[in-house]
């Protein structure tokens, strides 16, 4: 099975989709899939389709919406596999129940050792996350630009997602802002500077209020010889951070903004580190990145 969420939501097993078109079950895969290999309790899917409110036929739909997935995977598990003739099938003697299960409490999703995307993007950021930790920011780099391309767009994009699905959702974003974060990070003690130019114009507009962000394109644009520009970037944060949150911007962002000014040294010095706060400060923060139940 090859699951994929971070984008459009996919489920291919035997190289079939089973994704349905209709809303509710579309949800109850998506919270599946996300956590495949690992039981979804029957409340948890209770939450994300009803929000609290269920209808009185709770259980009979919601073994409907499963029904309809399983139907999905038999036809899925008795088309031609893409195999030599002589090869076994990976589906041979599997049945629609056997790759989504009914278990205790709940279900589960039985990837078959498949893919994921979201697990390789854990995979890939975390190695990325060490090379940085080493010094190694070349690696750095490679590893979590291989990461965020993973990304197709929002997770879980044509789901109508509840309450479980659009907290994961935020969830994911974050980590991906985290390793989007570094990776610049790492391009930038590469001294890639220029190259980092049109891509920050664009995420500094679209995240108004994401300090470590601006104070990268700063950086990048005062590295480009650029220093009124770098500048310019500071006072409009500063100008949305008093107006939409009444903060001042952090003192971090204030002495990189004055070792501009004085034309000092301009990487400043790291940060502790943390967790990642509600507004990054500089530099990022990394949040290690993982899947885990809601």
């Amino acid at each position: 099975m090859q699951i994929d969420v971070l984008g459009t939501l996919d489920v291919r097993e035997n190289g079939v989709s089973i994704a349905p078109t209709a809303p509710k079950p579309r949800q109850v895969l998506a919270l599946l899939a996300l956590h495949a290999d690992r039981v979804v309790p029957v409340a948890a899917l209770v939450d994300e389709l009803w929000s609290g409110r269920p209808p009185r036929s709770v259980r009979t739909t919601l073994q409907t919406y499963v029904l309809q997935l399983r139907e999905l995977i038999t036809l899925a598990l008795h088309q031609p596999a893409a195999a030599p003739a002589d090869a076994p099938s990976p589906c041979a003697g599997r049945s629609a129940k056997d790759v989504l299960a009914t278990v205790p409490g709940g279900y589960l999703l039985v990837s078959g050792g498949g893919g994921s995307d979201v697990r390789e993007f854990e995979r890939l950021a975390g190695l990325g996350y060490r090379a940085m930790d080493a010094g190694d920011h070349k690696d750095a780099s490679r590893l979590l630009r291989e990461a965020l391309l993973l990304w197709t767009g929002p997770a879980f994009a044509g789901v109508p997602a509840g309450a479980r699905l659009e907290t994961e959702a935020r969830r994911l974003e974050e980590s991906r802002l985290c390793a989007l974060d570094q990776r610049i990070e790492a391009d930038l003690r590469l001294g890639r500077h220029r190259e980092l130019l049109a891509e920050l114009t664009v995420l500094t507009s679209r995240y108004a209020t994401h300090e470590n962000l601006h104070a990268q394109f700063m950086l990048a644009l005062h590295r480009s010889g650029r220093r009124g520009e770098a500048l310019d970037v500071y006072h409009r944060l500063r100008a949305t951070l008093v107006r939409d949150l009444g903060l001042e911007p952090s003192p971090r962002l204030r002495r990189l903004q004055q070792s501009i000014l004085v034309a000092a040294p301009e990487t400043p010095p790291p940060a502790p580190r943390q967790a990642v706060p509600a507004v990054p400060v500089l530099p990022a923060a990394r949040a290690r990145v993982g899947v885990r139940p809601v």
